[in-house]
């Protein structure tokens, strides 16, 4: 019989904190709600932030910061495409100038299009592209990223060590990719964050991956819970959640648990020693 209430119980250490972020509004996003069927235009390949979708960035930066959420991120993840680079340098990044900085910028001038200026990679946490936390693939243009080599020069401190390919190699012209596969790479990309020695995470991704992921969480829980998992982000909105090794994937031992008996001495506990007749604690 479950007594809990409800409530689980876990150790600290087979557990992260994640900041889940839908990239900002794209020029696909204002051209895709008036007519679904742009998403299949060859101009929207992968498509960049539009100029409200900056101003979406600077009031995230700002609500980052003032939360104190910035301080405590430990590695910026993002899908490597333009749309999501530029939210996450935008939201998670330093300053915007990097004038007598002696470090390459996040994000080069104007990158993109962006007509924005530098973006700083001091005094702020690593950023890593990964490919597993890209949207929904195949057909539509906008999510068909650009090659490696032409993201290095506009995004200089981002690491593209972990994408195989130059090229994109994922999206295919004529096939979508299924939500379930989705969802099952969605799925794979959060075992693969138990790899991570990071404790607190920000991931700036896209809104199909989002929801086909999370709708395969909180099955478990009140059916309010499992609505606030799985409902639809807006751009550029941020969720904080937590992630829970039940499994044993991740193998980090705890920082913050202390062993105690130091120094030793006796410490028989007094239920078993001073225990009633009727075998109650005393």
């Amino acid at each position: 019989m479950d007594v809990s209430g409800g409530q689980s119980v876990y150790p600290l250490h087979h557990c992260k904190t994640i900041h889940l972020v839908r990239h900002a509004q794209g020029i696909h996003n204002v051209e895709g709600e008036k007519d679904h069927s742009a998403y299949l235009a060859r101009h929207l390949f992968d498509a960049h932030l539009t100029p409200l979708g900056w101003q979406q960035v600077d009031n995230l930066r700002k609500h980052v910061q003032t939360s104190g959420i910035s301080k405590k991120v430990e590695l910026v993840i993002t899908s490597p495409l333009l749309r999501c680079m530029q939210t996450a340098v935008g939201v998670f990044g330093g300053e915007d100038s990097t004038d007598g900085i002696d470090v390459p910028p996040l994000m080069v001038t104007d990158a993109g299009d962006s007509n924005h200026p530098a973006i700083s990679s001091s005094n702020c946490p690593p950023f890593i592209a990964v490919e597993g936390c890209r949207e929904h693939l195949g057909v539509h243009w906008c999510d068909k990223r650009r090659s490696i080599s032409e993201y290095k020069p506009l995004f200089p401190a981002v690491d593209f060590s972990l994408i195989e390919s130059d090229d994109d190699v994922l999206w295919e012209a004529d096939v979508r990719e299924k939500i379930e596969d989705v969802a099952s790479r969605g799925i794979e990309f959060f075992k693969w964050l138990w790899t991570r020695k990071e404790k607190e995470i920000a991931i700036v991704t896209h809104s199909g991956f989002l929801t086909h992921t999370l709708a395969k969480f909180g099955d478990d829980c009140h059916p309010d819970v499992k609505s606030e998992i799985c409902r639809r982000f807006q751009n550029c909105e941020l969720r904080t959640m937590v992630i829970v090794d039940r499994s044993m994937v991740g193998s980090d031992s705890s920082v913050t648990d202390y062993p105690g008996k130091n120094p030793s001495g006796e410490d028989a506990p007094s239920d078993v020693t001073c225990a009633t007749p009727d075998g109650l604690p005393n």
